[in-house]
């Protein structure tokens, strides 16, 4: 899994970029099948950074989230706990899905119809 960080309108350090690349690699706990996962620091205002973050996951899915903060850090967290909310809910459709053709294929199609009358 490739993490990429840009800035725009300035630059960031080394040690912050280490805190961002940290604090991006907790997604992959959450969810295996990400592929890469992109960062975009926008100081245009340095009082009010903006952070956008694109996470590219298998099968073409990708997640979006972008937070505005006084402070830098303050607002990586507030994405990361955003793309943790969306990253959940496609984890639990995902597996909600799986568990539901499971169902279908053990159960006899006439016993469904009963069931449902």
């Amino acid at each position: 899994m490739q993490i990429q960080i840009s800035a725009r309108h300035g630059s960031l350090s080394e040690a912050t970029q280490a805190k961002v690349v940290a604090k991006a690699e907790k997604l992959t706990r959450l969810f295996e099948r990400l592929t890469a996962i992109e960062v975009t620091v926008d100081l245009t205002r340095r009082d009010a950074p903006v952070v956008d973050v694109k996470v590219s996951a298998e099968h073409k899915h990708d997640f979006v989230a972008s937070e505005q903060s006084e402070d830098l850090l303050a607002a990586m967290d507030a994405v990361i706990h955003k793309l943790e909310q969306q990253l959940r809910r496609y984890k639990e459709k995902l597996q909600d899905r799986h568990r539901n053709t499971d169902h279908r294929q053990e159960t006899p199609s006439g016993s469904e119809e009963e069931a449902s009358l």
